[in-house]
């Protein structure tokens, strides 16, 4: 495929939660070292844009303050329109308008940056390319999926796989065309 992917990057437990109940992300702390990004940073030189749901939006402000993607243009996924804040942008239009407008008009690829609802949404509209999965090594038993039922039976290709130190394997996918 040529042109602007659009891209999953996010990461589960081997279980196939992204967040443990109430929204802890605390089991992510396993598998930091310090010095180690598991690729982000070169990832995110290779988007240009960065699409997320409102819920891990609001998540992100809570906890850190701010989204801390520098220069890029990040479209919030929301039911209502707000006024736009800096590079964010929120958008209650057609998804599937969105990602072929971003398509046509980025040079790079656009970050699917989660949450599980805009995730399972994309899915099922078929409109994710790839999908760099790091799996943490734990099993957390509840919580929110990544993935749910309802998802249409889809083939991937294997890009690459890495494992580190960590216990962290990173899995990356492509649609077959």
């Amino acid at each position: 495929m040529k042109g602007p992917k659009s891209i999953l990057y996010i990461a589960m437990s081997l279980d196939g939660f992204i967040a443990k109940p109430n929204d802890d992300l605390s089991f992510l702390s396993i598998v930091q070292i310090e010095g180690e990004d598991y690729g982000y940073k070169d990832f995110l030189d290779s988007v240009d844009s960065i699409v997320l749901g409102r819920k891990t939006y609001d998540w992100v402000i809570k906890q850190v303050g701010e989204l801390q993607y520098m220069d890029k243009e990040v479209f919030v996924i929301s039911k209502s329109d707000k006024p736009k804040n800096g590079n964010t942008i929120f958008y209650s239009g057609n998804l599937p308008d969105l990602i072929s407008k971003l398509k046509n008009s980025n040079d790079k690829n656009i970050f699917i940056d989660g949450g599980a609802q805009l995730v399972n949404n994309l899915m099922k509209l078929d409109l994710i390319d790839e999908f760099i999965i790091s799996i943490i090594p734990i099993f957390l038993g509840k919580g929110i999926r990544l993935f749910n039922e309802g998802i249409p039976e889809r083939q991937l290709k294997l890009v690459s796989s890495k494992s580190f130190e960590s216990g962290l394997v990173q899995i990356h996918y492509s649609k077959l065309l």
